[in-house]
């Protein structure tokens, strides 16, 4: 199981990921567009939207950074971009803690799988942090 810190942009993810590979002499490990995912064939992607980054990753110094940026409409406050991701290759455990998360929060995705991971969800607890919940093999 990890902790892991998840830095959202609004439309510069891009840009502070390629920043952020330089300060630290690091490769990105992963730079996936909105574009670049599965469509689903009864929406089409908004134009605005195909360009920025849906996930990116970093390794720094031994530890995991991921970033990504809002989609376009999705409310931004500089300050409040940034979310703790926690990883499981434990579904049982995944579910436990989003259950108590949720407890007087917001749920803003449900658990469910996604293309990219069998069980993934985001909740705001009642303090106002961010989590992402996301199972990993």
């Amino acid at each position: 199981m990890a902790v892991e810190v998840y830095l959202v942009f609004d439309g510069n993810c891009r840009q502070a990921v390629e920043f952020y590979s330089q300060v630290f002499g690091t490769e990105i490990t992963d730079l996936t567009t909105f574009e670049d995912t599965p469509q689903h064939p009864d929406y089409t992607l908004p134009e605005e939207a195909k360009n920025r980054i849906m996930h990116a990753r970093l390794e720094i110094s031994g530890s995991r950074a991921m970033f990504s940026d809002t989609f376009p409409g999705q409310p931004f406050e500089q300050g409040n971009n940034v979310t703790l991701a926690l990883l499981s290759d434990k579904q049982d455990e995944l579910k436990e803690w989003f259950e108590k998360l949720k407890d007087g929060g917001i749920v803003e995705m449900e658990l469910q799988e996604t293309f990219w991971s069998q069980l993934y969800g985001r909740v705001t607890d009642k303090f106002g942090i961010h989590w992402q919940l996301s199972h990993e093999v």
